[in-house]
């Protein structure tokens, strides 16, 4: 499993969670951009630079994923791309998309989409709380910790 960070938009505290989490159990995480960022020297963490554009860093993402990664966005579309692809998605913001969410997810961004493209002012995200924070470590561990079990059970063995 490897954990793909959408780097670009992605804010630090949730990338210095993903940085201490890479180290506790040790799990290789990339963060993807166009633009360099500082990461801390560690085997788990590194940064891939892409080229500035449209989903540059989206795309990259999708293209080196295997199914059982987990991909860090709050881009909805790379999100349900990712979950098509048999691997998982996780927002900033602790929510935990599946093939059930993804597409209501979708609706509700496309209906924003076409409000803004008409003129109305839907505002933007809303500021990052500390809850928010704790609500991403807290879905991002149990996460990991379900895959570490997966991986130390033996085949045909059921918990």
């Amino acid at each position: 499993m490897h954990i793909w960070v959408d780097a670009d938009a992605c804010p630090a505290v949730i990338r210095d969670i993903l940085f201490r989490a890479a180290e506790r159990v040790s799990v290789p995480v990339t963060l993807v951009a166009n633009q360099p960022l500082r990461i801390p020297r560690s085997r788990h963490v590194r940064m891939l630079q892409v080229d500035r554009g449209f989903d540059v860093a989206d795309n990259e993402i999708v293209a080196r994923l295997h199914s059982g990664d987990l991909v860090i966005t709050a881009d909805i579309p790379l999100a349900a791309e990712v979950i098509a692809r048999g691997a998982h998605a996780l927002n900033p913001r602790g929510e935990l998309y599946n093939a059930d969410t993804i597409r209501s997810r979708l609706d509700v961004r496309d209906f924003m989409e076409a409000l803004r493209a008409s003129g109305v002012d839907t505002g933007g995200p809303s500021t990052l709380h500390p809850r928010d924070r704790q609500a991403f470590a807290n879905q991002l561990d149990r996460f990991l910790q379900r895959q570490l079990r997966a991986r130390s059970s033996p085949p045909g063995d059921t918990l």
